[in-house]
């Protein structure tokens, strides 16, 4: 597209995303890599909540989480999901909508160990989405995790990734006036080509 240029240009979605993601690390005060989350259950009814995205693959978006949750049994059963990421201080979002698989190997692990010893250690302790009587009872199981996994805990085997392959991403910008700037792109599959239009406001 001739008028795709500056922020919009270039003929890969996802160095386009890490760019704009990378600007936003400059610029927004917390957690720029924070994804609104959309799943739906066995009924089709929505869900959403905040996530971190934690990669820009070549083809895909990755994120982790516990598969014992609400939001893995939506995206295991559906195997779809959707994600917006906004950034207030750039005036920019990105919309992606796509299929999901699992990341539950050495990619899993490496990220797992990456996280801080507090996080790793809580991982084994949260039945997260499940019903909590206190928080004391919560910490009480982050203790005895403690004293039994020790410094060096293995990734817990309901613990890890997902990765969103998409098929369609749109770019947004803010524009005077509410004429925004919006870039759809489009495929059929992972395999097809993509297809850039121009959206109207």
């Amino acid at each position: 597209m001739t008028d795709r240029t500056g922020i919009f240009a270039g003929d890969d979605p996802f160095a386009i995303a890490r760019s704009w993601l990378g600007e936003a690390e400059q610029a927004e005060p917390n957690d720029p890599n924070a994804i609104a989350l959309a799943t739906v259950d066995e009924t089709g009814l929505p869900n959403s909540r905040m996530v971190l995205l934690k990669e820009i693959e070549d083809g895909a978006f990755v994120f982790y989480t516990n598969y014992e949750s609400t939001k893995a049994q939506e995206l295991d059963q559906a195997g779809k999901a959707a994600f917006v990421v906004h950034w207030k201080s750039l005036r920019r979002q990105i919309r992606v909508r796509g299929t999901i698989t699992r990341e539950d190997g050495p990619q899993a692990d490496e990220y797992y160990k990456s996280r801080s010893l507090k996080s790793r250690l809580g991982a084994w302790a949260s039945k997260q989405s499940q019903p909590l009587d206190s928080r004391g009872t919560l910490m009480a199981e982050v203790a005895k995790v403690t004293a039994m996994k020790g410094p060096n805990p293995d990734r817990p085997p309901f613990w890890g990734g997902f990765r969103l392959v998409p098929v369609e991403i749109e770019f947004w910008a803010d524009g005077a006036f509410r004429l925004h700037d919006r870039f759809r792109w489009r495929r059929m599959n992972a395999a097809a080509e993509w297809e850039i239009l121009r959206l109207n406001p």
